[in-house]
């Protein structure tokens, strides 16, 4: 009896291992996603991104009125809700509202644009220090610890100084200066996995580096990689914000939070919504990329996804 019932379990037990091997598993970045849909702040901050990049491809429908179209009858309005302007004017009689919402596509533009640069400049050579090694590692990263002794704000003030003010300018001052920390993390990366099994077998079969680094390391690399950029949005945004706010970021007449801010702080006693608003919009985009991005980490790592 005590047999039968011993073969009865090891049954069960092996229809258990067969139905958990015949259940359609999930890929990494399907599992990912329903991690991160679960995790509350995460979504809040996807949700608001996509408003706010949402405001950033439509502004031209969105916007009640042009950024640049000034009434000279409604100078200084206050908000109202009951009237043209329901966030109020600038100073020189421009609605608020349009201006914001113009706001969003530079800042939008400005922290996915830098990470573009950040990704291109950080990436190949974090895995070329990472991959390779030794004399090329060392004289790699000398040069990184070179550019990371520079203040960065202050290093963007200076190369903002010397291309002149415009969109394409701040892309290049803080892509070329905040590729450090990428880099490093690439580096890591890779030389933690370029002795694991499946590289060994990779380079025992004859394939090139240019595909190890390609096909094998770069791919399982990734997920850190995304956290990184993710968080160097909020980080770009500041930065484009911090620059528009002394007068070296977004030419006139294009509309910057970080110009509106800077612009009327002045005023903020006699007219708080002016600094005020835009504030707010920077405060909660940098947040909702905070958010993102501590959802990003928490689905992609490893250690902590289990077994359902």
């Amino acid at each position: 009896m005590a047999t039968t019932g011993a073969g009865m379990t090891g049954r069960a037990e092996r229809l258990d291992a067969l139905v958990w091997a015949a259940r359609p598993h999930r890929t990494l970045w399907r599992d990912a996603l329903s991690r991160l849909l679960a995790n509350r702040l995460a979504l809040f901050g996807l949700i608001m991104v996509s408003i706010f990049t949402i405001m950033a491809i439509f502004a031209p429908i969105l916007a009640p009125y042009p950024y640049d179209k000034a009434d000279f009858s409604a100078v200084s309005q206050y908000p109202t809700w009951t009237g043209k302007y329901p966030l109020g004017t600038d100073l020189v009689g421009r609605d608020m509202l349009s201006r914001l919402i113009w706001g969003a596509q530079v800042s939008m533009l400005v922290g996915l644009g830098a990470q573009v640069i950040v990704f291109l400049i950080g990436v190949p050579i974090g895995a070329l220090a990472g991959y390779l090694g030794g004399r090329v590692d060392a004289i790699l990263m000398r040069f990184v610890d070179v550019m990371y002794a520079f203040p960065q704000l202050l290093f963007v003030i200076l190369i903002m100084s010397a291309l002149g003010r415009g969109m394409q300018n701040i892309f290049i001052a803080i892509g070329v200066t905040g590729w450090v920390t990428l880099a490093r993390l690439t580096r890591a990366e890779f030389l933690a996995l370029r002795e694991r099994d499946f590289v060994v077998a990779a380079r025992a079969a004859g394939a090139s580096p240019w595909r190890i680094i390609t096909r094998h390391l770069l791919p399982n690399a990734l997920s850190p990689i995304i956290v990184a950029l993710t968080f160097g949005i909020p980080q770009a945004i500041f930065t484009e914000a911090a620059l528009s706010f002394i007068g070296i970021g977004i030419p006139e007449p294009r509309p910057s939070w970080g110009k509106m801010a800077g612009e009327t702080q002045q005023y903020i006693t006699s007219y708080w919504y002016m600094p005020t608003f835009p504030t707010i919009l920077i405060a909660l985009l940098m947040l909702s990329f905070t958010f993102l991005g501590d959802g990003l980490r928490d689905a992609l790592d490893p250690r902590t996804r289990k077994r359902d």
